[in-house]
């Protein structure tokens, strides 16, 4: 019986962010980690591995894909309203006890693993392009596993969808490295970035190093990615008024215009004795990331339970502009250029340049895509 592992490997090509080294070796670029894979051998990711002095990387099938709200990746700046056709494949270059998207980005590390052979769908780049603009999505997006270590898939994709004229998103834990990120830009528009905590023993707990990440955020605003910043907050771990101050500050060095989303833990997967974030801490993590200096502060994953943090206010003259609980929105009031329709203060982000034609009401619920 093929085993997961030998189904994947089947479903690859060369990669192209990686350089070959005398000895037959190899050193990947795709993730912060920089592996040098010998013959034989694979990187942390376990998806991405060394044959005859050749970087094989998953290529030409889906594990997950299903049309999402904009809004549940999260993205609250970036066509607000909108669908995203939202695809994923297998493997991860962290290993977090609280994933919440174990079975993508965990397979391999897991005995139980075998369960996700049955997700895998092969596809082509056509095929999704097609099912994005059948779906009537405006956005594509790379997102369940880790974005990163699956990339040559995603611009093989992305490159078909901007001529199409749809924009693509990565959703990613930020352990970037400054080639993945400039072989992205061209296809890339948007970047959700996970700051996980700010303390580097804890990152390196999960299988990351903190520098990376903030390198990573600095540099996907540089490169001109619009930028939405996530911090899952969990009771114990990462949700003192220190820490969650130190994450607010660095953001608003890079940006103030930056969104910062705060969002609430459930126990999962192997993090299970935290109790689920109550609406109070998130509430003072939003007011921390406010005295910080942010002008977009959002509180996630409690709708109804968190005041106006669901919702987008002008800066200036503070103007309800899009009204939101959980994934839907009730109003929507930016113009086609960006701004407050009353103070006419641009409001950072990309937004439609059809506002009448905005989704409103409904769900706004994900549907699952079948081929």
């Amino acid at each position: 019986m093929t085993t997961v592992a030998e189904l994947l490997d089947s479903l690859t090509i060369e990669g192209e962010l990686y350089e070959k080294l005398a000895d037959g070796s190899v050193r990947c670029f795709a993730c912060g980690h920089r592996c040098l894979i010998r013959p034989g051998k694979r990187g942390i990711c376990k998806v991405r591995f060394n044959q005859e002095g050749v970087l094989r990387v998953p290529f030409g099938y889906v594990s997950g894909l299903q049309v999402d709200p904009i809004e549940k990746k999260p993205f609250f700046h970036f066509l607000a309203g909108s669908d995203a056709l939202t695809f994923g494949m297998l493997g991860c270059d962290f290993h977090c006890s609280f994933c919440q998207n174990h079975l993508s980005s965990q397979f391999l590390r897991d005995p139980a693993s075998n369960l996700a052979a049955s997700y895998i769908r092969k596809a082509s780049p056509e095929q999704m392009v097609r099912l994005a603009l059948e779906s009537g999505a405006d956005v594509v997006a790379s997102s369940y596993n880790e974005p990163l270590i699956t990339s040559e898939w995603a611009i093989a994709i992305f490159r078909q969808a901007v001529q199409a004229g749809l924009k693509c998103v990565y959703i990613s834990n930020g352990n970037a490295t400054p080639e993945v990120l400039k072989y992205l830009r061209p296809y890339v528009s948007g970047y959700k970035i996970d700051l996980k905590t700010m303390q580097d023993r804890h990152y390196r707990r999960l299988g990351g190093v903190l520098q990376n990440v903030l390198d990573s955020i600095k540099l996907a605003h540089e490169l001109g990615f619009w930028v939405e910043v996530v911090t899952l907050v969990i009771p114990g771990f990462n949700d003192s008024t220190e820490e969650l101050m130190d994450a607010a500050r660095f953001i608003v060095s890079v940006s103030p215009d930056i969104p910062w989303h705060v969002t609430a833990f459930h126990p999962d997967y192997k993090m299970i004795d935290p109790p689920p974030t109550p609406s109070r801490t998130l509430l003072r993590a939003a007011e921390i990331g406010q005295e910080a200096g942010l002008r977009f502060v959002y509180a996630g994953n409690l709708p109804g339970r968190v005041k106006d943090y669901e919702s987008t206010f002008c800066p200036q003259c503070k103007s309800l502009l899009v009204g939101r609980q959980g994934y839907t929105l009730f109003q929507y009031q930016i113009t086609a250029e960006g701004k407050c329709p009353q103070c006419s203060t641009v409001i950072p982000g990309v937004w439609s340049d059809r506002p009448q034609e905005v989704r409103l009401g409904g769900w706004g619920m994900p549907r699952a895509i079948f081929f």
